[in-house]
């Protein structure tokens, strides 16, 4: 089988190494190999066959909706061994390394982001991480980036969307972050359909789950966990059925039964 696009990380040095994200993101940026017009990639992980890179970056990015696509910045994705945070201290911030040998459970993790100019690098962790996992957190990260820049009418109309459902008194949320972020809402605010901090805090992170969830769908067959902290699916499905809406699957692609009838 054939091994494309990767590089033995960091071969001239010492078995095991750790540089922080920062500096591995620009010692490496030049050697990025192009997929599109807006996305490249860098592999310092295990050696990625064909298949790989279809698994991978191709058909999660060709999973893109157009419209999402068309707004998104120039992005870099980083496939590394392994990924450590160390938190901060009284003396020291916190710092986030691209490692060799598996960190400490404590301190590994799986995604991480930089910024240089305008130019979003994304770095994730591929030893001991399922393809799953990765499809998560590599649409959750495309979900942030699209939160930044979703457009006047598709922010109403998500906004109008929540404050029917806290209208309603639904319980439940798509993803723990933005269910807490409701709960304090819930807690500290009494109207809850006003437009405060608490508010968009609230449903910034709200449309960021539920557009990873959405993405995530478009690209691989997946299942949604029920549980006391889930919004019921008929709830659910109005959300995706508005995303469907304003971020249209590209041609052949659905994620509700309902789409396979208009592709």
């Amino acid at each position: 089988m054939v091994e494309l696009g990767c590089t033995k990380l960091m071969s001239a040095r010492a078995d095991h190494v750790k540089q922080s994200v920062g500096q591995f993101a620009e010692q490496f940026r030049s050697a990025m190999i192009p997929l599109s017009n807006t996305f490249s990639y860098f592999c310092a992980s295990v050696p990625l066959s064909e298949e790989d890179l279809k698994e991978y970056l191709e058909e999660p990015i060709a999973a893109l909706p157009p419209t999402i696509a068309a707004v998104l910045p120039k992005i870099s994705i980083m496939l590394v061994p392994y990924l450590e945070r160390v938190d901060a201290s009284k003396n020291t911030p916190a710092s986030e390394f691209v490692c060799t040998e598996r960190p400490p459970d404590s301190r590994q993790f799986w995604a991480s982001q930089v910024r240089i100019a305008e130019e979003e690098i994304l770095l994730f962790a591929l030893k001991d991480q399922e393809v799953a996992e990765y499809h998560y957190r590599f649409y959750h990260m495309i979900a942030s980036l699209m939160a930044d820049r979703w457009s006047d009418d598709a922010q109403s109309s998500y906004f109008a969307l929540l404050r029917e459902e806290l209208h309603a008194g639904l319980h439940g949320e798509v993803d723990e972050e933005s269910w807490h972020l409701k709960q304090g809402l819930l807690r500290r605010q009494s109207n809850v359909r006003k437009e405060t901090k608490l508010f968009r805090d609230y449903a910034r992170h709200s449309f960021t789950d539920t557009l990873t969830l959405y993405l995530h769908g478009i690209c691989c067959d997946i299942d949604v966990e029920t549980g006391p902290r889930q919004l019921a699916s008929r709830y659910l499905r109005r959300r995706l059925n508005l995303l469907y809406a304003m971020y249209p699957p590209p041609q052949g692609y659905a994620v509700l039964p309902e789409h396979l009838k208009e592709t």
